[in-house]
């Protein structure tokens, strides 16, 4: 296992350098610069600017500059928010949206595997038409149409929850956030834990385990359950990458610091440094949930081995 995972981490160097190397081409083929979105500066001005960021010289050596940077773990400044690097708006931002981002990943797989264990073992019956169209209806509706209902709904209406902010960190401010940023994914999970309980429910080993006498808890908890997270584990490592990382709509309806709220604004401004950062971070996070997943799968399938 140990050697898996050393060439696993060693083959994802190559992928991040070409992810590196197409975002910091791609973004700056997008016309204008991250100086061109401020009004009254004269082009001296602006020229000076650009000077003094490096951003006057070849883009080569823009490039070959950025990458020296990154192994040394310096992400460069934040050209539109001068007064913070990079890495300090992660330290500020990355935490509250790995907060935000773990809560809704637990809650989805704890609330959607219940709902998709449930419709499987009452298949064609009530339970299972309203789990099936709950699903759909929660993967259907996006999140920035559940975001104003909680708003208006908890915060306006009913006055239980705060429209917005952080808060400190408060556990009031988290859980229309957390609640609107689970609800797809719970959708999700539920759908592939129907799936594949199901067929796990139907297979070979599951008759067999009837046929000995076990018990129907001991068929399905220990037996069909740890057939059918197999999927659940594979749509896990991606969805948490996604979730851990922020969510762009969530943060900004919500008005909540996290990293997502930094994408979009680096995004509209050209804040090169600040979107390929974010970049960097999810490709690192991407990178080690599969890598999780992949050791996952050892784990609960003792079929699958990496010797």
């Amino acid at each position: 296992m140990l050697i898996f995972v050393v060439r696993r981490l060693l083959t994802a160097i190559p992928t991040l350098f070409v992810i590196i190397t197409l975002s910091f081409f791609l973004i700056r083929v997008a016309p204008g610069g991250p100086f061109n979105q401020e009004r009254g500066l004269s082009p001296e001005v602006k020229a000076n600017l650009e000077r003094a960021y490096g951003l006057d010289d070849p883009l080569w050596e823009q490039y070959l500059r950025y990458l020296g940077n990154l192994l040394k773990g310096d992400f460069g400044p934040s050209y539109n928010l001068p007064d913070f690097t990079v890495r300090e708006l992660f330290e500020k931002g990355l935490p509250v949206s790995i907060q935000i981002g773990t809560s809704a990943l637990i809650l989805a797989l704890i609330v959607g595997g219940t709902l998709g264990v449930i419709a499987a073992l009452n298949q064609n019956r009530t339970a299972d038409y309203a789990v099936i169209a709950t699903a759909a209806a929660g993967s259907t509706i996006p999140t920035f149409v559940i975001a104003p209902i909680i708003q208006l709904v908890f915060g306006l209406t009913w006055t239980l929850l705060p429209i917005g902010g952080w808060g400190g960190g408060a556990f009031v401010n988290k859980i229309g956030p957390v609640i609107t940023l689970s609800l797809p994914q719970i959708a999700i999970v539920a759908r592939l834990m129907r799936g594949s309980m199901i067929e796990s429910l139907r297979s070979h080993h599951i008759r067999t385990a009837r046929a000995l006498g076990l018990s129907e808890w001991s068929v399905v908890v220990r037996h069909a359950l740890r057939g059918a997270l197999l999927p659940i584990i594979s749509y896990a490592g991606p969805a948490a990458a996604a979730l851990l990382t922020g969510s762009i709509v969530v943060e900004t309806i919500f008005a909540i610091p996290g990293v997502g709220r930094y994408f979009v604004d680096a995004a509209l401004n050209r804040d090169y440094t600040l979107v390929m950062g974010t970049v960097v971070v999810i490709a690192i996070f991407t990178i080690l949930f599969n890598l999780a997943v992949d050791i996952l799968y050892a784990v609960v399938d003792p079929r699958v081995r990496y010797d």
